[in-house]
């Protein structure tokens, strides 16, 4: 028997876009079940079911996308992979702690935090096995298409298990650095996005990692016809360097210079400090700055892991620019926030967005989704262009519903 999901309603009622609900339920596998990202976009969720908060962050849930057939909230189901151990109800606890939750959550949602919990499966090495690089497979003593079969299995029972209409598979773990070149071998996040593919799931990767963009999955995810979306959530510093760029760009300002520092601490400080997983998420920042002003400014972008900082983050932007007549001109920013509480409601709107374009049967790189993302596969780089994309998926999403 399964568990039903908590504010699940019995009977078909009308939906938040006036369409009637049949009770059909979506999946959501977060790769990362346990971290800092996921166990907030699981609370919010609940939360946002249940009336407890305003759906502050999410383009999915303002008037541009009213009547687009989106699975509503409520009808969310969570599940993943993570090789730690900590229990989301303890996790939310301390993202309490650090002042990423509101106070009292946790226990107002503790129900829908318990269920999630219990469909998270271990992923990631045999006990026992050498462990891999940030908690990935690499030393399971299996061959990698029985690992890449066990993951997917365990995302297709998931979604029998629960009587599921679909399943979204999201990529929220650690970044991972690019694989070397002419590694035969997929590395951790590839392997998992190779397990969607496998288990027929629509996939998000809204880390800097490989995951899709391997050149062993570019065929398979090719003939699946499934739709994807990634690479690298665009949630702080990116987001407003595709707002400033573009103005440059049109308003004819040469950039001189674009430099940068994030300071942060937690799983990603921790992640980024290895130059690899710094690389990874740089290349994504840097993408940005060149698709926009036609051309890479000098200036580098530093990340400096500050343990003290928890979830927090402060990102430095300075930016040297001509204007006329030669005139030298600078513009600074800092932009201070809480990453995972900036990641959680995109998360959200990517897997009703993913869902829904499953059903409505578009498949490969969503057009519009670049929106989300600092490497996105393919469409604009500037963030009013991107908006004007993802508007017209909606539009295109209503005429199916």
């Amino acid at each position: 028997m399964t568990e039903e999901h908590p504010h699940q309603p019995t009977a078909p009622t009308s939906g938040p876009d006036g369409r009637a609900d049949d009770g059909a339920r979506t999946g959501v596998w977060l790769i990362g079940a346990r971290g800092s990202v996921a166990t907030t976009a699981v609370a919010g969720c609940a939360a946002l079911a249940a009336g407890m908060h305003p759906p502050t962050g999410m383009a999915t849930e303002t008037a541009a996308f009213a009547g687009s057939g989106l699975p509503p909230l409520a009808r969310l189901v969570f599940g993943g992979h993570d090789t730690a151990s900590c229990p989301l109800p303890k996790r939310a606890e301390q993202l309490v702690a650090s002042g990423v939750l509101p106070y009292g959550l946790p226990a107002a949602v503790h129900a829908e935090l318990a269920a999630a919990d219990a469909c998270i499966r271990p992923g990631g090495p045999l006990p026992g096995g050498p462990p891999g690089p940030s908690g990935a497979e690499a030393g399971d003593p299996r061959g990698e298409d029985d690992l890449v079969d066990a993951l997917a299995a365990d995302i297709a029972d998931f979604t029998r298990d629960h009587a599921l209409a679909r399943t979204v598979v999201v990529n929220v773990a650690s970044t991972e650095a690019a694989p070397d070149a002419g590694d035969p071998a997929l590395p951790s996040s590839s392997r998992y996005a190779a397990a969607a593919l496998r288990a027929g799931c629509p996939y998000v990767n809204f880390t800097p990692s490989t995951g899709l963009h391997h050149p062993r999955l570019r065929e398979a995810a090719r003939r699946c016809g499934l739709p994807h979306a990634g690479r690298d959530g665009k949630t702080g510093q990116t987001l407003l360097r595709s707002v400033l760029a573009p103005m440059f760009a049109q308003r004819a300002l040469p950039v001189l210079a674009w430099s940068g520092t994030n300071l942060l601490g937690g799983g990603d400080g921790a992640a980024l400090a290895d130059p690899g997983a710094a690389a990874a998420k740089n290349a994504g920042k840097e993408r940005v700055l060149s698709d926009n002003l036609g051309t890479l400014p000098e200036g580098r972008l530093h990340i400096d892991d500050v343990p003290a900082l928890g979830d927090w983050k402060t990102a430095w932007d300075h930016v040297a620019f001509d204007g006329f007549l030669g005139s030298r001109m600078v513009l600074q920013t800092i932009w201070q926030g809480c990453d995972s509480a900036l990641a959680a409601p995109l998360v959200l709107d990517l897997a009703r967005l993913l869902a829904r374009a499953h059903e409505a049967g578009i498949s490969g790189a969503v057009p519009g989704l670049g929106f989300y993302f600092k490497d996105p596969d393919g469409g604009p780089a500037d963030l009013p262009g991107q908006w004007r994309e993802l508007c017209a998926l909606a539009e295109r999403l209503r005429a199916a519903a």
